[in-house]
């Protein structure tokens, strides 16, 4: 074969290499879901993502806790408390199947309980009951005005219980999962009841 073919050969299977691994990597690279299709797996978004207000809150290790601490991940919030007897140990129970499932990717998202009950949910209550699931997983809780301020802008909604005679009250509140953006904005919410596989098909896409 002389020089002048060996070069042609040469440059075509070169080619051709090039387009399979163009090829392959498109096809196994998780592309962006449209807003449909997010939709059908129980996620809505705002658009545009909407600002957040001032607020104070205190984490699980007694620190303040502002909106700017939610930048450069995303951010799954519930609202919930650790008295709860049914929603929310299920629904941070799936949060833990979610994040195993997305393997190396969950180290891109944050998974937060803002509590709705600050009466009893102290920040070390908190971070007990959060160990039960997943260690990486924060606690959120502070005064109730500032938490009710915070749960109105990301829409979930709860019926405030203070000073409460009763020792086993409950307290009402939202079933969604609020998503806070990279920019520390209200991005959107997952909306109750919860399916593992669809969040995490979701977040799959917005992770990459």
């Amino acid at each position: 074969m002389n020089r002048g073919v060996f070069i042609t050969v040469a440059t075509c299977l070169g080619f051709i290499a090039l387009i399979l691994a163009l090829f392959l990597s498109r096809f196994y690279t998780p592309r962006e879901l449209t807003l449909d299709e997010y939709k059908l797996l129980g996620a809505y978004f705002i658009d545009p993502p909407r600002q957040l207000a001032e607020f104070k809150l205190v984490d699980d290790s007694s620190n303040t806790f502002t909106a700017e601490q939610f930048e450069g991940s995303w951010n799954v919030l519930f609202f919930g408390f650790t008295y709860c007897p049914d929603i929310c140990p299920i629904t941070l129970k799936q949060m833990v199947d979610v994040k195993e499932s997305l393997g190396d990717t969950a180290q891109n998202f944050r998974v937060f309980l803002v509590s709705v009950d600050p009466d009893r949910d102290k920040p070390e209550n908190l971070r007990v009951y959060l160990d039960n699931f997943d260690n990486t997983f924060r606690g959120l809780t502070g005064e109730i005005d500032q938490i009710y301020k915070f749960s109105t802008q990301v829409n979930a909604p709860f019926f405030p219980v203070v000073n409460s005679p009763e020792p086993n009250y409950t307290v009402d509140h939202s079933g969604s999962l609020v998503l806070i953006n990279p920019q520390g904005n209200y991005a959107g919410f997952f909306r109750a009841p919860h399916d593992t596989d669809k969040i995490a098909k979701a977040l799959a896409s917005l992770l990459n």
